[in-house]
């Protein structure tokens, strides 16, 4: 039987496309649980805020790594058997979490979680791979919206239950809900037959072939990874600048400004329909200019006197727009470069993912660098410098 037939025996019901879409989110969410902890865990484990700072940074690195590395093997392996092993390992590296008693051994869970949590992406082409032809689209935007919706949602859980359980409490929960959706979503998974016999390191190159040949997507890469430095700086000392004077907030309010980004995240997707009646181009020039609008704002509200009601005001609505402006982007940007390749398009999406990653990594270390030395301007400072660098990478692609 070939892997056509096998696979068309197990089509993908809205039940398995729901454990598909919770499975990417609880994986994607693994990587953003800390990232409202950090005022916790700085006054807990007696650490400067430029330590725990590079918590996140340590976690976008390793997904970078884990994208580059591991995500390729789902052309090249069964899926179901590699999704498992993933989730199981992934299960395991947030329980260690939960007991770690020293940065250094965050440090090196924080990465384990962050190359696991690229079991977030390999819910895509498995969830194409199931799905019939003019139905393909519908699905795969509904895993998307289940991974967009983790990666925001998981602030707001992670704030509310380490104010009232403490901070070990979310990684114990997820521990227990990703190995269990993992094996909830081996019952219904069918066996995969490897898509392509290349070596692995023939696998791994041809990703840099797609790099180097195509400039539209070098303009994609470049433009996205802008973004991610900027959205990185932001979420990455927002925590602890919220848990310091003049706010005193603790973790449950860091964690609630991420409802004001699933804001973005269910908007986003409108702009998927906007690129293809507008053009990608036009959705990206928006998007880029959004984010560079919205963190020139919060940098000018640095200067201005504001009190503290009207600062958070403030900061609570350019976090929705600036979520809105990356989101559009990425999916613009998506639509862009599978023109390039289309019988590449999981390779032309982990090179675009990889950018924004590299991105999000450079930006939380910079701005924790930043805020330990100079304080919140020097992060939307940061951030704004991003934003506009990106639009001009845009506004002079051909």
């Amino acid at each position: 039987m070939s892997n056509a037939d096998a696979l068309s025996s197990h089509t993908l019901t809205p039940a398995r496309t729901v454990l598909l879409a919770i499975t990417s989110g609880l994986a994607v969410a693994s990587m953003y649980y800390c990232q409202p902890l950090l005022g916790l865990l700085m006054s807990q484990l007696n650490v400067s805020s430029e330590q725990v700072g590079y918590l996140p940074t340590v976690t976008q690195l390793g997904y970078a790594c884990g994208m580059l590395l591991l995500t390729p093997l789902g052309d090249c392996v069964d899926r179901r058997g590699l999704i498992t092993v993933k989730g199981v390992l992934l299960s395991g590296a947030l329980l260690i979490t939960a007991f770690a008693d020293s940065i250094s051994m965050l440090y090196m869970t924080s990465l384990a979680i962050g190359l696991l949590a690229t079991l977030a992406q390999d819910m895509i082409p498995t969830t194409a791979a199931l799905s019939e032809p003019d139905q393909r689209g519908k699905n795969v935007g509904k895993v998307l919206a289940g991974l967009l919706i983790g990666v925001l949602l998981s602030r707001v859980a992670s704030g509310f239950l380490a104010e009232w359980l403490g901070w070990q409490s979310i990684f114990l929960i997820a521990a227990v809900c990703m190995v269990c959706i993992t094996f909830m979503l081996r019952a219904v998974l069918p066996v995969f037959q490897p898509m392509v016999t290349l070596p692995y390191h023939e696998l791994i190159f041809s990703l840099f072939r797609l790099l180097f040949r195509s400039r539209v997507l070098q303009r994609a890469a470049l433009a996205q990874g802008l973004l991610g430095v900027a959205f990185s700086a932001f979420w990455s000392t927002l925590a602890v600048m919220l848990y310091q004077a003049p706010f005193h907030l603790g973790s449950t309010a860091a964690g609630l400004f991420g409802i004001a980004g699933a804001i973005g995240a269910f908007m986003a997707p409108l702009f998927g329909k906007y690129a293809d009646q507008l053009g990608a181009r036009k959705v990206t020039l928006f998007g880029t200019s959004l984010v560079a609008i919205s963190f020139l704002i919060m940098l000018l509200m640095n200067f201005t006197g504001a009190t503290v009601p009207e600062q958070l005001a403030v900061m609570v609505v350019m976090t929705v727009l600036f979520d809105i402006g990356v989101q559009a982007t990425f999916i613009a940007h998506q639509t862009l470069i599978y023109q390039v390749d289309p019988s590449a398009l999981s390779r032309l999406n982990a090179v675009l993912v990889v950018s924004v990653f590299i991105g999000m990594s450079l930006g939380g270390f910079i701005a924790s660098h930043g805020y330990a030395s100079y304080g919140w301007v020097a992060v939307t400072a940061l951030a704004t410098v991003a934003g506009i660098a990106s639009f001009v990478v845009r506004l002079t692609a051909d």
